[in-house]
């Protein structure tokens, strides 16, 4: 069962090099991003959180089958993106993985300056982990 509160969520995806939030839709959706581009959106959801997070298509499908906590991104294309509602059945140390897999296909759609400098200042160890 996930067990991470908001606060720690928060935490995460900001320790995430050069992430910032920012509250495009309002007070109650808590956008993390990168360079202007969105890799986690956060909100309160059916008395726990949910965060909506990129996903390879095929790596997406997959997780839908395995937990009964992750879905089709709401409000997101649903190829791309997953929702996982947290408390649920994901493991923290498997959200704490898909949170990393989101930020590092961000960062790959990226322009090449953008990505380059990303990749030079902090190490593409950290940037893709």
């Amino acid at each position: 069962m996930t067990i991470i509160t908001a606060d720690q969520l928060n935490s995460l995806l900001l320790s995430k090099s050069e992430a910032y939030r920012d509250y495009p839709f309002g007070p109650d959706a808590a956008v993390y991003k990168i360079k202007k581009k969105m890799f986690a959106l956060l909100t309160d959801h059916a008395g726990g959180l949910r965060i909506n997070l990129k996903c390879d298509p095929n790596e997406a499908m997959i997780l839908r089958d395995l937990f009964d906590a992750v879905t089709p991104g709401y409000h997101m294309n649903k190829a791309h993106w997953n929702s996982v509602q947290i408390p649920g059945d994901v493991p923290v140390r498997e959200l704490e993985r898909m949170i990393d897999h989101s930020y590092g296909l961000v960062v790959k759609k990226l322009t090449k300056s953008q990505r380059t400098s990303l990749e030079l200042g902090y190490g593409k160890e950290v940037i893709y982990r």
